[in-house]
């Protein structure tokens, strides 16, 4: 009899199958616990993660089975509990990975709520985000793992934003817990209802977010993931990506734990490290590497490092949070013979929600549907009703099923989180804010983000119009489109673009290529601008923001061109926004200059040279 939890999941056409018996009866562990519970259960002498001091170090890892990690987790649990923490508090964590971060991550979905957090935010973020989580308890790094983090921990309990704080020691391990049971969790099991994590979304400026998962929902997209056919139980998984964000969580911790998978995991900088790429080739040699996960900058990166090891372990690499350039796909598949496999999701829907297949690509697909979610595109008209539209037109993407999150937690009281979800759901259904077109076979094909369209004279232009046509340029690694302020279009297009080693191309040269190739000519760009690297978040994912500022800059820049009195102009993002600051000598015109920025939408402020 064929294992329920395991269907053949090989190719585009099995999908339907596995549709064919629900979910309910797939087995699935009740929460994350429950997952690794079952892992230590099946696999008890089997070494669950390896993790690497850093990559300078990357021969002097430390090992722990699938037991021994959750007798960690089972002490670490045990002592958040006997400090108050329960079903419903949120635990925040602060540190780079390391071993002890693991642990308490998981521990933290055991005895309440993980909070994890960039500590490269700033500290008034990260108090916003700690707030709202409700959380008193904070664990990070030592000043030996992280001095930033360990700092940064401090101002947090001197604020009294926290009331205490628990530090991962040289080891990895917080100290007080070695004396603790690691046998049996001694308080109440969460269920598959119960909020698991809260995980901040979006860039590094703005209003914070957190996203709520479930239990469920991280289970069931692990689980998802996992029933990957490719990948058996001797696969090994390499992880570099932060855990405090879900691609490491759900990616590369979760989801090896259903088959019991060996993970290795990078130092505390990750792909960050610059060490890691002159021995990356090694690592993948020494311990096997079936799998990867990054960002397309990362495999332009590797593209270039020469190949000094036996990588034939290394079936395949997953690559997503960005669109795939053509010219990073040719450069590192040629240069490594490794088949770079393109997957889709978002912080809202836990984490993946499309898949594609090694043997069965789709060109221009992030993937396929993962099973058990739905999706489809509408129109969105300007009442906020939804509007359904057909297979290969191109609208909002919507996501339903499983996976999609309860919603953003905006408080936490004495009746637990306060949820809202800031008009993304609609009848179960998540608006991904990306827009996309869908063929017959549920591969979404993404064609760029609402929020990014580039409206000209009432004519909306889609980035991905420009940034496809500068990409299809074989010198061009990365490209961003933005608006620049017009006064009387209200905005134009305009590029930003990365270019490979050696590449002699020209801003005006590249801005006639997309002349000429861009398929709608109002969309063919002003100018284009090249930068040695294209702005990212700490994730690496596109950060178009800096961009605009940078736009608005320039807008500001021409238009005051013909006034005196002008010291300088610069731009800079500001609570999510542009914000242009013009600095005058006291010979400028104020009211001049005012009248000026008037006529383009543009956020300015006026200052006088000290």
């Amino acid at each position: 009899m064929t294992d329920p939890l395991w269907p053949d999941y090989a190719t585009p056409a099995d999908l339907a199958f596995i549709e064919s018996i629900p979910l309910a009866q797939r087995g699935l562990p009740d929460s994350t616990y429950a997952l690794l519970a079952r892992a230590a259960m099946l696999w008890p002498d089997r070494t669950a993660v390896t993790v690497l001091p850093d990559a300078a170090r990357w021969e002097e890892p430390t090992h722990r089975t699938f037991g021994e990690l959750l007798a960690d987790v089972h002490r670490t649990a045990n002592m958040l509990r006997d400090i108050g923490v329960g079903r419903n508090d949120a635990v925040a964590l602060i540190s780079p990975n390391c071993d002890g971060l693991i642990t308490a991550t998981l521990a933290a979905q055991l005895a309440g709520v993980a909070a994890p957090i960039n500590g490269a935010l700033s500290v008034d973020h990260i108090m916003e985000l700690i707030k709202k989580s409700g959380a008193r308890v904070l664990i990070a790094a030592s000043p030996k793992l992280d001095e930033a983090s360990w700092n940064m921990a401090h101002q947090l309990v001197n604020a009294g934003v926290v009331d205490t704080a628990l530090f991962l020691g040289p080891t990895g391990e917080i100290p007080t817990a070695k004396k603790y049971d690691g046998s049996a969790f001694s308080g109440e099991l969460p269920t598959a209802a119960d909020v698991a994590a809260l995980f901040h979304t979006g860039g590094t400026t703005g209003a914070p977010k957190l996203a709520a998962h479930t239990h469920a929902n991280e289970v069931a997209d692990a689980w998802m993931i996992a029933a990957n056919s490719i990948l058996d139980e001797d696969a090994t998984i390499f992880a570099a990506l932060p855990l405090f964000h879900v691609n490491a969580l759900v990616v590369t911790l979760l989801s090896p734990l259903f088959r019991g998978q060996h993970v290795v995991w990078a130092g505390p900088l990750g792909y960050r490290d610059p060490a890691i790429y002159a021995n990356f080739w090694k690592m993948v040699q020494r311990y096997s590497i079936t799998s990867m996960s990054a960002v397309p900058t990362i495999y332009s990166v590797l593209a270039q490092c020469p190949v000094d090891a036996d990588i034939s372990s290394l079936q395949f690499a997953l690559v997503g949070a960005s669109a795939l350039p053509v010219s990073v796909r040719r450069e590192f598949e040629s240069h490594t013979g490794i088949r770079l496999v393109e997957g889709y999701g978002l912080t809202e829907a836990t984490c993946a929600s499309a898949r594609s297949f090694p043997d069965a690509p789709r060109p221009g697909s992030v993937g396929q549907r993962l099973p058990y979610q739905q999706v489809k595109t509408v129109r969105i008209d300007d009442g906020g009703g939804w509007h359904d539209l057909p297979a290969g037109e191109v609208g909002h993407l919507v996501i339903s099923g499983p996976t999609v999150f309860p919603g953003y937690v905006t408080a936490c009281g004495s009746d637990g989180f306060v949820f809202d979800d800031q008009g993304k759901l609609v009848e179960g259904w998540l608006d991904t804010g990306d827009l996309a077109w869908i063929d017959s076979d549920g591969f979404i094909h993404l064609t760029g983000r609402a929020k990014d369209l580039i409206i000209r004279g009432g004519h909306n232009i889609d980035p991905a119009t420009v940034e496809d046509a500068l990409l299809r340029h074989p010198d061009v690694t990365g490209a961003a489109a933005v608006g620049r302020p017009d006064a009387h279009a209200g905005e134009v297009p305009i590029a930003y673009v990365s270019l490979a080693p050696g590449s002699t191309a020209t801003g005006d040269k590249l801005r006639a290529w997309a002349s000429e190739h861009v398929a709608d000519k109002a969309a063919a760009p002003k100018s284009v601008t090249v930068v040695d690297a294209l702005p990212i978040t700490a994730v690496g994912k596109p950060y178009k923001l800096p961009l605009r500022a940078d736009a608005a800059r320039i807008a500001a820049a021409d238009a005051l061109a013909g006034h005196t009195g002008i010291e300088s102009i610069a731009a800079a993002v500001e609570d999510g926004s542009a914000v242009v600051t013009v600095t005058l000598t006291p010979s400028a015109d104020r009211q001049a200059v005012e009248n000026t920025l008037g006529r383009y939408s543009i956020t300015s402020r006026l200052e006088d040279a000290s």
